[in-house]
């Protein structure tokens, strides 16, 4: 049921008309890290939120979850045991309030094995193209040996290699298997294939899709593999460049993938993951026409870059109290 709350002077702030007293206010509990709340509770959201009935409130971590509230929609991204067993709990004994999205379907995407598994598994090709994950292979230890396991593993340099735990977005680029012992395990090793510099960043809230497009690692030719040595390491490729949306670039790259492939890749994560808020980041391999790789994926991510992203989530928010 719809919370019915009163708006304040407070509430509505900034000067905002507050809707009639009797409105009701869907109420949004969200327990964000700071930097989470700056950058996706912007002023344009929180002000669209107020005109269609929406009321962010921020959970106090010093009071028992239950003791607060009514929520209709409690929104969150923190991590440790302690906040997942609470949030476990709250939705035993709080049905009808929707949790965005369930912790333990959160967690399986913070592991980067077990993440694009769900994609491979789909094996997902129909008319509009294939999609499918990198080779790949997870070291948990002894980096020494970490030359032996690829060659066993059939994985071609270069190597792109990442934390398998997906804390951190750092990456590196590994060009010879000398190099591979200096890597720090746990991680993951991925094929690199060529995509033209260019990745899709594609964003899912609800059944809504907005895909964006960013310039990514540049391609390796044969000659630059012979000729360079070492482990490059990339703080943050995706995020750290310009966005490649106003980019002048040749048609077959800049071109999104076909919309009815990522609804249908979309539909089938959603059910497969169990969540309702995450991107996927996706590459066309160079010199195709059809052939797609997922090589990341994130819950919650930055929304706040994506164009007109507060009307999406408005929406979806509504959505979601209206199909109860």
């Amino acid at each position: 049921m719809v919370a019915q709350m009163r708006y304040t002077a407070a509430a509505v702030g900034g000067g905002l008309s507050p809707p009639p007293s009797t409105m009701k206010v869907v109420v949004v509990g969200y327990a964000l890290t700071s930097k989470k709340v700056k950058s996706f509770l912007q002023p344009k959201l929180e002000r669209l939120a107020r005109n269609k009935g929406i009321l962010f409130v921020a959970i106090d971590h010093s009071k028992s979850l239950s003791d607060q509230g009514p929520f209709d929609i409690v929104l969150h991204k923190l991590s440790g045991k302690e906040w997942r067993r609470i949030l476990e709990d709250y939705r035993t004994t709080h049905p009808n309030v929707t949790v965005l999205d369930p912790p333990d379907a959160i967690q399986h995407v913070h592991n980067r094995q077990s993440m694009l598994q769900v994609v491979a598994d789909l094996n997902l090709s129909d008319s509009y193209g294939k999609v499918g994950v990198p080779k790949q292979f997870v070291i948990k230890k002894d980096p020494s040996s970490i030359p032996d396991s690829v060659n066993m593993a059939g994985l071609r340099l270069p190597l792109v290699a990442k934390p398998l735990f997906a804390k951190s977005h750092e990456l590196s680029l590994a060009y010879d298997e000398l190099s591979l012992q200096k890597l720090e395990p746990p991680l993951v090793l991925q094929e690199f294939i060529n995509h033209g510099g260019v990745l899709f960043k594609v964003y899912i809230v609800g059944e809504a899709i907005k895909v964006v497009r960013r310039f990514s690692l540049p391609d390796v030719s044969r000659r630059e593999l012979k000729k360079n040595a070492g482990v490059y390491r990339f703080p943050r490729v995706s995020c750290a460049a310009a966005s490649a949306d106003e980019a002048d670039l040749d048609p077959h790259i800049a071109e999104h993938p076909p919309r009815p492939l990522l609804e249908r890749l979309a539909r089938e994560l959603r059910s497969r993951l169990g969540l309702r808020l995450f991107n996927l980041d996706i590459i066309r391999e160079h010199g195709t026409k059809d052939r797609y790789y997922v090589i990341d994926i994130n819950y919650f991510p930055g929304y706040g870059k994506v164009p007109e992203y507060e009307h999406i989530f408005t929406d979806f928010l509504l959505s979601l109290v209206k199909s109860k």
